[in-house]
């Protein structure tokens, strides 16, 4: 712009005119496979999930060191509060129904809750959470049937269809798939399946080495489950397993096993892995552990690494945030005590990263 004609531009407007000029018409996305860390904290987060707004909320791992929290929102790159406050939180002295136990996972609905699977390991018994996110405020806490989530049910990763009002999740303690009426409480079990156990072919050696769990190489069936974006499709596999499977959710709706067994099917093969999140597309993305990395199954079914650092040393969980953001909580899981026999050998910090994927992400996770 020339100098004569800036000279008949009003000073507050000048101002912007400048600006305009002087700054990109718009930003470049980053590269895909691009990796970032968002966090870096001195306990472990078990899961993560980032809002649309960029508000990053986090489960603290059970099998952690106690620290007193165990749900809480990383507030800057080195810093957390508990949430949606302390009066929620438990450790040895104050376990009760109405505080959180030993939460793990952790996911945002279309309808802005944030809910949580809550093992309640110290109580015996297991409950979801449901939280308002503007507010903080209570929602809801379903405690599951006993007959649907025994004493000593290990029930980690959920897929919420709120428009529909239904939860499901996956136990890994004996490996079942869990779907509950949110309206209800009403809960069906479908287990025995072979698609949920484990695979003795996929080994998990994390960084490397082979990986024990109570003194025998790690062997864990049904984990990570994700959504279709119409909800019409459950997506699961084994994290010790080679295949990623699909289900109608009706079926499962329905608690018909034989029409749920009959209609599982292959999508096509997946890593061992902790962690995954589906797009509005249908690609899948999956934590990688023993190659320190997220790889991508496309919709045509080809398996492909999207990234790969040393510093994605257990990458536990995936959900997408903000644009083309992944976000996967990384925290030496391998390095505790119940993995090690002995001395958590883990070392802080223990991350919230992301990576840039290039595709939209589908926040039914």
């Amino acid at each position: 712009m020339s100098r004569p004609l800036l000279k008949h531009i009003p000073g507050a407007l000048l101002s912007i005119v400048v600006s305009m000029a002087t700054v990109p018409a718009f930003a470049a996305a980053p590269a895909v496979g691009t990796l970032e860390v968002v966090a870096e904290l001195p306990i472990r987060p078990g899961n993560v999930t980032a809002t649309r707004d960029g508000r990053v909320f986090a489960t603290v791992h059970p099998l952690d060191k106690p620290s007193g929290i165990q749900l809480m929102e990383v507030i800057a790159p080195d810093r957390y509060r508990p949430w949606p406050d302390g009066s929620y939180q438990s450790d040895a002295g104050n376990r009760s129904d109405e505080r959180i136990d030993t939460p793990l996972g952790i996911a945002q609905d279309t309808k802005g809750r944030l809910r949580i699977t809550d093992m309640g390991l110290n109580l015996g018994k297991t409950r979801l959470w449901a939280f308002d996110i503007a507010s903080g405020q209570r929602v809801h806490k379903i405690e599951l049937p006993a007959d649907v989530a025994p004493k000593g049910a290990f029930v980690q990763d959920l897929a919420v269809d709120a428009e529909r009002g239904w939860v499901y999740l996956a136990d890994i303690a004996p490996p079942a798939l869990i779907a509950v009426e949110i309206a209800t409480g009403k809960a069906h079990r479908f287990s025995g399946h072979a698609a949920l156990q484990a695979d003795p072919k996929a080994i998990m050696r994390v960084d490397g080495t082979p990986t024990h769990f109570g003194g025998k190489p790690a062997s864990v069936g049904v984990n990570p489950v994700t959504l279709s974006k119409d909800g019409q499709t459950l997506y699961f596999g084994a994290m010790n397993g080679l295949k990623w499977y699909a289900v109608p959710t009706r079926h499962l709706r329905d608690g018909n096993d034989s029409a749920t067994a009959a209609a599982i099917r292959v999508v096509g093969k997946k890593p061992v892995s902790d962690g995954v999140a589906t797009d509005d597309a249908g690609n899948h993305f999956f934590t990688n552990l023993n190659d320190n990395g997220i790889d991508m199954l496309d919709s045509k079914g080809k398996l492909r690494p999207l990234v790969r650092d040393a510093r994605l040393s257990w990458p536990d969980n995936a959900q997408f945030g903000p644009d083309s953001w992944l976000y996967m909580s990384v925290n030496q899981l391998h390095r505790t005590s119940a993995f090690t026999g002995g001395e958590d050998t883990g070392k802080p910090p223990y991350r919230v990263m992301r990576v840039w994927t290039g595709t939209v992400g589908n926040q039914r996770q």
